[in-house]
């Protein structure tokens, strides 16, 4: 019997890891089943208890560890406390359902599983400490085809069709004659993706044109770019910008492209020169002039602004003359006549970019350094929407392409498409960069908007608002792709209400407990069978 629960603990951490590691994410599917029925084939007992937690904590370290082992690369602590962060929060859905399992009604035990669940994923993403990479609704970003319907749920509802197909499922095997469990199980599977092929198939974009976009891609080592020769890194750019096509109308360069660090509001070397422009910043407005006119670059840079005395954020960072700062990685809008625009990154990776003080003082240890520039940044407020040519995109940075609900910030904002600025060299040619790239494909779909994605190394490219990926450039390559986006101003539901599923699911879960702890003093009470 251990050999057969051990090989349902190993068999439920495989299904879970194929759709982050480059494979179809239909496994998910079924991927609890092992676990459900591991839970069944305990009693009530305390000591059933800890053996049932042992078992699941088994399956979610090994699905963790399958699927998060590249972090390593960046930092050995990484995975480790990716892994803690994770599998806590799976621990505290899955055990609540075992334990109601046990003791209280089936129905709100499974009630239980599926809202608790959602929650705990809806608490990382909104949480002080953020890693939504495990999302079960995620696992699908190589299968845009068939959940075509995240226009309204977001990946939240990928998570709950993988949690309700598998607890119909497992209890269609329990019940192997049952036809109509067998029907329930089949729908569940299949009529999401039946809907979900016809809007594929009958999307259309808008009538709003398109907007012509070169995604530059210079390849240079992360770990190398901030410690090397800047000036190397700038005659890369501009010899990259030469090469643009001239009718380009957007210029893309990856997240920290520009080397040094400028002063707001106009980019300027020192604090005491933040009034007048860098030199690098007008050459390449001086370049744009003579060569792309009617282009604006928009180029990833580190930036920092100073405040006025006796004013300081929460984040800032005090210089030596007692004043403060903060630095933020920063996406920049630059066109011919040398207008800026600036939008500052809002969401952080946690352990590089966004150190909590006031917790990891004392728990340093856990930082989840997933690859960065080390230390607490200033956190940008909202998307910023960048104007050119009358065409209005969102350029967001790195980890906020992984936050559906900020992603959409842009679009409520105005943005008719999107730009993904990113670093993704920090994990080497992992699964890590290729699933940060597929996850895009989700918010495609999720808000109906083309992107394009300039990685300094990795995977660049194009992706439609179907989530259809369109010239790419891969691993370690240096160059250029140029491409036509479509333009779309139409919102989608889940651009409108953004993570509904979560935050219903919040509610969901608490009600699951109250009833819960009512029938619990009920069948005590003997009121209750």
């Amino acid at each position: 019997m251990t050999l057969l629960r051990l090989a349902a603990v190993a068999g439920s951490a495989l299904l879970l890891s194929a759709g982050w590691l480059g494979l179809t994410g239909l496994t998910l599917l079924a991927a609890f089943v092992p676990l459900l029925w591991l839970s069944g084939s305990y009693d009530a007992s305390r000591r059933s208890w800890w053996r049932v937690f042992g078992w699941a904590l088994l399956a979610f370290v090994l699905w963790n560890v399958l699927t998060v082992w590249w972090i390593g690369y960046a930092t050995p602590v990484g995975p480790v406390a990716a892994t803690l962060a994770s599998t806590t929060l799976n621990m505290l859905a899955f055990m609540s359902f075992h334990t109601v399992s046990k003791r209280g009604p089936k129905a709100l035990a499974y009630t239980l599983l599926v809202a608790g669940w959602i929650t705990t994923e809806y608490w990382y993403t909104v949480g002080e400490f953020s890693w939504p990479w495990l999302i079960l609704g995620n696992g699908f970003s190589h299968d845009v085809r068939l959940v075509q319907w995240y226009e309204i749920t977001g990946v939240f509802g990928g998570s709950l069709w993988v949690l309700v197909t598998n607890i119909l499922l497992y209890e269609a095997l329990r019940r192997p004659r049952s036809r109509s469990r067998w029907l329930a199980a089949g729908a569940a599977v299949l009529l999401p993706m039946g809907a979900s092929l016809v809007r594929y198939a009958t999307w259309r974009p808008s009538d709003e044109g398109t907007v012509r976009v070169a995604i530059a891609q210079p390849n240079v080592n992360c770990y190398d770019k901030f410690h090397t020769d800047a000036s190397r890194q700038e005659r890369n750019i501009v010899d990259l910008l030469s090469r643009a096509p001239r009718d380009a109308q957007f210029l893309l360069f990856p997240e920290t492209a520009v080397p040094r660090y400028y002063w707001e509001p106009e980019l300027g070397p020192t604090p005491a020169t933040a009034g007048r422009r860098g030199g690098f910043w007008l050459e390449l407005a001086d370049s744009l002039r003579a060569s792309h006119p009617a282009t604006l670059l928009v180029t990833g840079a580190n930036t920092n602004v100073a405040y006025a005395p006796g004013e300081r954020s929460r984040t800032a960072r005090r210089m030596r003359d007692g004043s403060w700062y903060d630095h933020y990685n920063t996406a920049v809008g630059l066109d011919a006549s040398g207008a800026i625009q600036l939008h500052h990154k809002g969401r952080l990776v946690i352990g590089v970019e966004k150190t909590p003080t006031w917790l990891f003082d004392w728990f340093d240890f856990l930082v989840i350094d997933l690859g960065g520039t080390l230390g607490q940044l200033g956190v940008g407020t909202c998307g910023t929407v960048f104007t050119h040519d009358g065409v209005r995109v969102g350029p967001a940075i790195c980890y906020e392409g992984l936050y559906g609900d900020f992603f959409g910030d842009f679009v409520r904002r105005g943005a008719q498409a999107m730009f993904l600025i990113s670093n993704d060299g920090w994990w080497g040619d992992t699964p890590g960069y290729r699933h940060l790239f597929t996850i895009s494909r989700l918010r495609a779909v999720e808000h109906r908007r083309a992107i394009a994605r300039s990685a300094n190394t990795g995977r660049s490219g194009f992706i439609d608002a179907r989530g259809d990926v369109h010239a790419t450039l891969g691993w370690e390559e240096r160059g250029l792709l140029a491409d036509e986006m479509r333009l779309d101003s139409r919102l989608t539901f889940y651009t409108r209400y953004g993570d509904w599923a979560g935050r219903a699911a919040e509610y969901v879960a608490l009600l699951s407990v109250l009833t819960y702890a009512v029938y619990r003093v009920r069948r005590r009470n003997h009121l209750v069978p």
